[in-house]
Formats: structure tokens, sequence, C-alpha cells
């Protein structure tokens, strides 16, 4: 018996085992530096995304990226199972014991090839174990091989039950804050005093969704490169607008009416930093500032009509322009670095032009408009008009 052999290959075995565990099995996030699937993210991310930032911004560039996602999946279990079979060939190598069906010499890629057919029981008999301890780490192999491969397998449906319930979500944002979503959007079409209510429901089910993607995306950390349907919509997006929201309803409204505003932000920036923090995508200051002060003065004009204001008899607009600084400084840096990590756009605070909403638009029909689409959309300018 080689010692070094069998001792090298057992460590091994025992790492891609452990890291498997870690990332299938364990339900919480795992901060240790080095290991095997943050390392393969970290190198394969790394080699993705140079080739993404060199493409031109289009369909193309989102096409390319949505694919790592579900791809690094199966690249990540490839490699769990080459090192798996590559650890116990050392330690075929190590017992020895093995031997050719027609008398051929044994080497190592013969136990290679032994440690191959065993781990995926293909039962194939031209290279057998002749010796005790060779049967014994055969029969272990097949054992762990035929669990492995059970448990990645089982793995996949949890992996995208959770996915689909992100994206439910996501797209009943469409509706109500546009495509890319806004906070002024959201703010315009809900933020008149008789759908205030509406607002506080709609936050209250954002809380619930901040710690479902909490949960799921520290448990699963490789859920955060999988992208939503639509190119101009994305789970970071989504939590950036309802940030946005909540920030400008604590700075608008009075102190007694932004209770389940306050929860609902403090559970989605809870997301968003520690979901920052498992990726190691360091806090990054805008640049530019997604609402400068003129933006702001057209915020303020645009929302006006709503009854949101942004002063008082105890503030004024300025006041209100800083104390909104002062929130948005609390995950601004962080949305940002987590979009400069994973490539994904930040939503405007306000529309480009006419807000744009994916429902209206089909592949037959580029947009649909006219009065049907205005009373459908409930849009309150057209109460107005």
């Amino acid at each position: 018996m080689r010692v070094f052999e069998i001792t090298l290959g057992i460590a091994i075995v025992v790492a891609v085992l452990w890291d498997a565990f870690e990332t299938v099995i364990l339900p919480r996030r795992v901060t240790r530096k080095f290991r095997l699937a943050r390392l393969f993210y970290i190198f394969t991310w790394g080699i993705w995304s140079a080739i993404a930032r060199r493409m031109r911004l289009g369909k193309f560039r989102e096409v390319y990226l949505s694919v790592f996602g579900p791809l690094s999946i199966l690249l990540l279990m490839t490699t769990w199972a080459l090192g798996m079979v590559l650890g116990f060939s050392l330690v075929h190598a190590g017992v020895g014991g093995a031997v050719m069906s027609t008398g051929e010499p044994m080497s190592f890629l013969l136990d290679l090839y032994l440690s191959g057919t065993t781990f995926f029981t293909l039962g194939l008999g031209d290279v057998l174990p002749h010796t005790t301890a060779g049967r014994i780490v055969a029969v272990a192999e097949a054992g762990l091989g035929f669990g492995f491969l059970a448990l990645v397998i089982s793995y996949l449906p949890i992996l995208y039950q959770a996915f689909s319930r992100r994206e439910i979500t996501i797209s009943l944002l469409d509706a109500r804050g546009g495509s890319p979503p806004s906070a002024s959007e959201l703010l315009r079409r809900f933020g008149r005093e008789e759908n205030r209510g509406a607002v506080h429901e709609l936050l209250r089910e954002w809380e619930r969704w901040s710690a479902e993607v909490l949960e799921s995306h520290l448990s699963y950390p490789l859920l955060v490169y999988y992208r939503s349907q639509h190119d101009n919509q994305s789970w970071l997006a989504a939590l950036t607008v309802i940030l946005d929201t909540c920030a400008l309803t604590v700075v608008a409204f009075d102190k007694q009416k932004t209770l389940q505003a306050r929860l609902t932000f403090a559970m989605a920036r809870h997301a968003v930093t520690d979901i920052a923090q498992i990726l190691r995508a360091r806090p990054q200051t805008l640049q530019p500032d997604r609402l400068p002060p003129q933006e702001f003065e057209r915020l303020r004009a645009g929302l006006a009509p709503t009854g949101i204001r942004f002063c008082s008899a105890d503030a004024t607009a300025s006041e209100a322009e800083k104390r909104l600084g002062e929130m948005r400084e609390m995950y601004e840096p962080y949305v940002n670095g987590l979009a400069q990590r994973l490539l994904l756009s930040l939503p405007p605070w306000i529309p480009a032009g006419e807000a744009h909403y994916n429902w209206r638009t089909t592949a037959w029909q580029r947009s649909l408009g006219g009065e049907a689409a205005s009373a459908l959309a409930d849009d309150p300018r057209d109460d107005h008009a």
C-alpha cells in the first residue's frame, strides 16, 4: 500500500463530499473563503463576465448571460463527479490489487478507468479488484456514487422552485411599476390618498418576498446568476425599486403612516447587504448619481398630482431631499456593487419617457395603445386629463 496516494485520495473525496453537502443540503450560508464551489464560480464567472463585458449591450448579450446560471450547475456537478473519480482512483492505486481481464499491466490511467466505471456503476467488468482492500474501496465508491448522483439530481427541482417563486412576484411588478420598474411610476399609480392602502399591502407582500429572496439566495447563492424571463426585469432591479419606494414613502408621509414602509425597507436592505457580502461584492458609490437634484425636482413635480409633495410644516423640500439621500446611502452602494458584479442594470427613479409595460407588448403587436390600454392601465394621468 502507498499511504500518500491513499491519504491524498481520501482527502479529495472528503473535500468534494463536504462541498456538495454545504452547497446542496446545509440550509445556511457558509462564510469560509476556501470552498470548491466558491472557487468554481469565481473562476467560471470571471471568464464568462469578461467575455460579456466586451459585447455590445443588447438581446444577444442578455441571452449569453442568461445561459450561465443553468450551465454552471451542470459544470459544477461535473466538477464534483470528476473530483470524486480522481480521489477514488488515487485510493485504488494506493491499495493496489486491480487486474485487467486481458492480463494487461495496471497503470494510473487504468485505475482512473476503474474508478470511473465503479462511480457511475457501469459494471463493465474488464478491470476488477482482486484483493479485499480493493473490493471494499470499489463497494464504497459505488455506494457513494449512486447516492451522490441521486442527491444532485434531487437538488434541481428545489432550485427551480425557488427561482419560480422569485420570478412570479417580479412579474407582478410589471403592471404596477412598469418594465423596467421605477419607484416614481409605482407611487404615481398608487400614491393617491384613496390608493395608499394598496401601497401598504403591496409593501407587505414585498417584505415577505425580500425575506424569501434572502433565505433562498443565501442557501443557494448560484440563484443570483439566474436572470429573469424579460431583459428589462431582474431580481436586483425589483429589490432596488422596492427600496426606492420605501425611502420615498418614509420621507414623504407622516411617521405614523410609514410603519410598513420602514419594515419593508429594513427587510429589503437586509437582503441586499447579506447577498452582497456572500458574493464579496464590495459597496460602490454610484457614478453618475441615479437621482441628481434636477431629477429630484422632476420627481416632486411628477408625484405632486397624487398628493405626495415632500414638504410640510415640519420639513422643506431641501430637507426632504437630504433625508432621502441619507436613506439612499444605506442601500445604493450595495445594489450598485451587485449590479457591477452580476452585470445587471439598476432601474431609474423616473422613466426616461413614457413608462413601458411588458403586458402591453407582444411579438405580433409591438405595443397596445389607445383608450383600451388607458382603461386597463388605470393611469392616474388619464383621470386628470
